[in-house]
């Protein structure tokens, strides 16, 4: 026979309050920053689909494209902290809404570039739009979440990324099948129709995504003040943060910052790149070229489920984190050391680990 302690008693009620809640939560919120996630990605690196035939048309060089890819992040990285800023004073609906119409219009207007100048200049635009997403999502999800639970969630809209790649190939090809429909080229059908349904779901954000707890009419108002309740004894709780000097002079910090950069320079050489690497391989249609494309985002996905779970401790993180660069860079040599079909297992092999970093 099990005898409560009034203790128990008194936590169990509470422990189950709050599995129901963070269950409300997930189910809430979400789906809907996924596919919100999955749509900018796919706006993000289309142009890796596009790069073929957009630079037969408009004479784009390799150099020119690598450019104008790599743009996109200079403003990227320097709307991030801005974007939160204002986010934070004028709201997450407003403000993710803001993003999702600007990034769409943006994205649907590199339809109607004309050359290196007008690339170069969507792509920089198109990064200061789409800037505030990630670190808005990742500030949005500290309104409604504990740090554990917020853990979870976040590796639930990282998993944006996989289904993103793995659906943006054969979208892709698809769209770049379009050739010639109504005069238009197979990549301006790929902007315009992966760019305006961001437009289109940014009604669906303003309707549906609540700025907190506080304006979210599906939870009580008892609901939405225990969730501010534990936030905040969560917030008092929390240690001392470090001054910023501190942290520039912590080698784990700047050993931290190496690793996830040249893991950043693979995840994004892959994505950018893979599809005119297979394109190599034999003489592919763009829809053939986009299937094999997403192979190795299957792989992702497989390894996104599968090995956070075993990072329980910080040994094993080091272990997993040693064992899938070591995977990634063989993935990597294999893949630049063939030709054929066989590299698209080395790029599965990189794929495979891209997230035990993450």
């Amino acid at each position: 026979m099990t005898i409560l302690t009034g203790t128990t008693a008194a936590t169990a009620p509470a422990v189950a309050t709050e599995q129901r809640l963070n269950g409300l939560l997930l189910r809430k919120l979400m789906p809907l920053l996924i596919v919100v996630y999955v749509m900018s990605f796919l706006d993000r690196t289309n142009i890796a689909l596009a790069k073929a035939s957009m630079g037969i048309d408009l004479g784009l060089s390799a150099a020119a494209y690598g450019l104008g890819a790599g743009l996109f992040f200079l403003t990227y990285a320097l709307a991030e902290v801005p974007s939160n800023l204002i986010m934070h004073r004028v709201g997450a609906r407003f403000w993710i809404t803001r993003i999702m119409i600007t990034w769409g219009l943006l994205s649907a207007g590199m339809a109607f570039v004309q050359g290196e100048t007008s690339f170069y200049i969507m792509r920089l635009l198109l990064g200061v739009a789409e800037a505030g997403l990630f670190p808005g999502v990742m500030l949005y999800l500290t309104y409604w979440f504990d740090r554990e639970q917020r853990a979870r969630a976040t590796g639930y809209f990282l998993l944006g990324v996989c289904l993103a790649n793995i659906l943006s190939g054969p979208l892709g090809g698809a769209l770049l099948e379009m050739d010639g429909v109504l005069g238009w080229h197979g990549w301006q059908w790929l902007f315009v129709l992966e760019g305006l349904p961001a437009v289109a779901l940014a009604y669906v954000v303003w309707k549906k995504l609540p700025d907190g707890p506080a304006s979210a009419p599906w939870l009580s108002a008892a609901d939405a003040q225990d969730i501010e309740r534990r936030l905040s004894a969560e917030r008092a709780a929390a240690p001392e943060q470090s001054k910023l000097g501190q942290m520039f002079r912590d080698k784990q910090i700047w050993l931290a910052i190496a690793v996830y950069f040249v893991h950043q320079i693979t995840i994004y050489t892959v994505i950018f790149f893979l599809p005119g690497i297979i394109g190599t391989y034999a003489a592919l249609s763009p829809f053939q070229v986009g299937l094999l494309t997403s192979v190795p985002w299957i792989a992702a996905a497989i390894g996104a489920a599968t090995f956070p779970r075993l990072a329980t401790s910080p040994s094993r993180c080091r272990t997993l984190l040693f064992f899938g660069l070591l995977t990634m860079s063989a993935g990597l040599l294999l893949a630049s050391l063939s030709n054929s079909f066989i590299g698209l297992i080395g790029f599965s092999l990189t794929a495979l680990m891209l997230f035990v970093v993450q």
